[in-house]
């Protein structure tokens, strides 16, 4: 699974300019979808499908690899977190961001 995510484009909304993100558990989670219908999904679930969504289309690869080591604290990557079947968490350890920005569990 790991391969597929890093070799997908994703759609990462953006918030006043950088990638929208929440915080849970310590962990700052880059939210990002793998289609327009799971981010309308997500603007549905918020109520705030009426607004437009801008988005950055990014490989998951370069998530984890580039933008994961400049966020500050813990960060790793939710993919579709309004699909309750579908969600996938790519949490902040070796194996899946760099090591150097990785915590121990």
């Amino acid at each position: 699974m790991l391969g597929e995510f890093r070799r997908t484009v994703l759609l990462a909304p953006l918030a006043d300019g950088a990638l929208m993100s929440g915080e849970r558990g310590g962990v700052r989670w880059i939210y990002a979808f793998t289609d327009e219908e799971a981010l309308a999904r997500f603007a549905l679930a918020r109520d705030e499908e009426d607004r437009e969504w801008e988005y950055l289309a990014i490989l998951g690869a370069r998530l984890v690899d580039a933008v994961v080591p400049g966020a500050e604290g813990p960060t790793g990557v939710a993919v579709n977190v309004a699909d309750p079947e579908g969600s996938m968490l790519f949490p902040p350890v070796v194996g899946i961001v760099p090591d150097a920005v990785a915590v121990s569990v």
